[in-house]
């Protein structure tokens, strides 16, 4: 299984960028989306940008995984 997660791009240095996921920082390539400027929103995977998102449509998954997973720690908490 493969998942890939909306980051936003805070720094861009040739073909690289500085993305923040979660409140980390982390290094990814940009070469498969080099139109990709500060502030927008990327799909990453592997540590590769592998498409531009919609600022609107990155929030909402974003906030989804948040759900996802306190539903898992809630669970957890429950066995």
């Amino acid at each position: 299984m493969c998942l890939a997660v909306p980051a936003k791009v805070v720094e861009i240095g040739k073909d690289r960028a500085m993305v923040e996921l979660g409140g980390i920082a982390r290094e990814a390539s940009l070469v498969l989306v080099p139109e990709t400027r500060v502030g927008d929103y990327v799909l990453l995977h592997a540590g590769f940008a592998i498409q531009r998102l919609d600022e609107d449509e990155a929030k909402e998954t974003l906030r989804l995984f948040e759900e996802m997973i306190a539903a898992g720690e809630a669970g957890d908490k429950n066995q």
